[in-house]
């Protein structure tokens, strides 16, 4: 029949089979990075054990089945801890002249590109730190910062990023650029001797920064008894669907807030050390004892009535450190002025918080608490709350 027309030679054929193969490559490639993202946003990898965002294994980082620590519950006196002091600052101005002392005793290791991590809280918060105050610190020490953010776990005003950016506007976080770090994507960042983790997943933006300032409304907390720096990161910069389901939530049942007490003080303690670990000593931490519900600023408007004093602003660069005297401050007080937050951090056994970052190496819980309002003297807890006036709602 001789050769026919249409007969691909085999030069023809082997072209053919290429594309073939390219135009494959390419829809799985499509398919791949429409429904990946899709499936880490929506379960956090808990399903699917394989996949480069999941966490190493449900028995934690050791291997074996990690046990929670003990005595969450129980407040160690000061005269009872051992091991060197680091330096806290204390003054009991409240104001934004009070939080730039405070801010200028501990920045000295602040450069390059910097991140604010701050709670900018729910719409019309009332407990929030003010934004004026935080304009004013960053306009004479911080002038090219960003405040940094994540998503919210739960469902409300920052779940997403649009309703984010909205409560951003209405609680007056609008005089620099604020930076919701996990609105792309997620990373994740090792956590060095963790029993329940390996890495943590935190926004991908997080990793532009080359320094860190955790400045922190100190209050009470619903899970995790207090909220202080070790709260401000652990929480604040997992991000919204992966790190933070981690921390919260056992796979595979219901109940997304599962985790709790000492259990969930040594993971939320664990995401911490992620990010100090890869700041180093480029972070400075500031705490500020006012408003201080037994409720987060998530609560927002719902956030039960304040009746603790207000005290002041801390300020150090050891983070135990500071939570540690932020907490001794509140057990020096009476026992009318802090019955309610002393209640909240017990029954929570948020204490754990404490140890934990102790066992961990992140710093010390005795300090030199330095009072800035008295020419830098040392002074104790007892003498820092003497004298507190009733809390009055401003």
């Amino acid at each position: 029949m001789g050769d026919c027309l249409h007969a691909e030679t085999p030069k023809a054929a082997a072209a053919k089979a290429r594309l073939r193969t390219l135009t494959k490559n390419n829809a799985d490639m499509k398919i791949k990075n429409i429904i990946r993202p899709l499936l880490l946003t929506i379960i956090g990898c808990g399903m699917f054990p394989n996949c480069g965002m999941a966490q190493t294994s449900q028995q934690g980082a050791t291997g074996q089945t990690p046990v929670p620590g003990k005595d969450g519950n129980k407040y160690v006196p000061y005269e009872q801890r051992t091991g060197n002091e680091s330096i806290v600052y204390f003054t009991r101005n409240l104001s934004p002249e009070g939080l730039i002392k405070a801010y200028e005793q501990v920045c000295a290791n602040i450069s390059g590109r910097t991140g604010v991590k701050l709670h900018t809280g729910e719409q019309n918060g009332p407990n929030i730190i003010p934004s004026e105050w935080v304009k004013e610190l960053m306009q004479k020490d911080l002038p090219e910062a960003s405040i940094i953010e994540t998503n919210t776990y739960y469902k409300g005003d920052r779940y997403t990023t649009e309703q984010h950016r909205k409560t951003l506007k209405v609680n007056g976080w609008t005089f620099c650029p604020v930076d919701i770090i996990d609105e792309e994507d997620t990373t994740t960042l090792p956590v060095i001797g963790g029993k329940w983790f390996t890495k943590m997943a935190v926004g991908s933006h997080l990793k532009n920064y080359q320094s860190l300032v955790v400045l922190t409304h100190f209050k009470g907390h619903s899970q995790g008894g207090f909220g202080g720096s070790n709260k401000n990161i652990g929480i604040g910069c997992a991000d919204g669907r992966i790190g933070k389901a981690w921390i919260h939530t056992t796979p595979n049942q219901d109940n997304q807030w599962d985790i709790a007490k000492e259990e969930f003080m040594e993971r939320m303690t664990e995401s911490t050390k992620s990010v100090i670990d890869h700041f180093g000593k480029h972070v400075a931490y500031v705490n500020v004892m006012r408003n201080m519900s037994v409720s987060c600023d998530c609560e927002g408007v719902n956030a039960a009535p304040v009746v603790t004093p207000n005290v002041g602003i801390l300020s150090s660069t050891d983070i135990l450190a500071l939570d540690q005297a932020c907490i001794d401050l509140i057990y020096a007080m009476t026992e009318a002025e802090h019955h309610d937050i002393v209640e909240r951090i017990e029954t929570r056994h948020g204490l754990r918080q404490l140890s934990y970052m102790k066992e961990l190496g992140m710093g010390n819980d005795r300090y030199i608490l330095i009072d800035l309002d008295n020419g830098g003297k040392r002074i104790t807890a007892a003498e820092a709350v003497k004298g507190l006036k009733p809390f009055v709602q401003q």
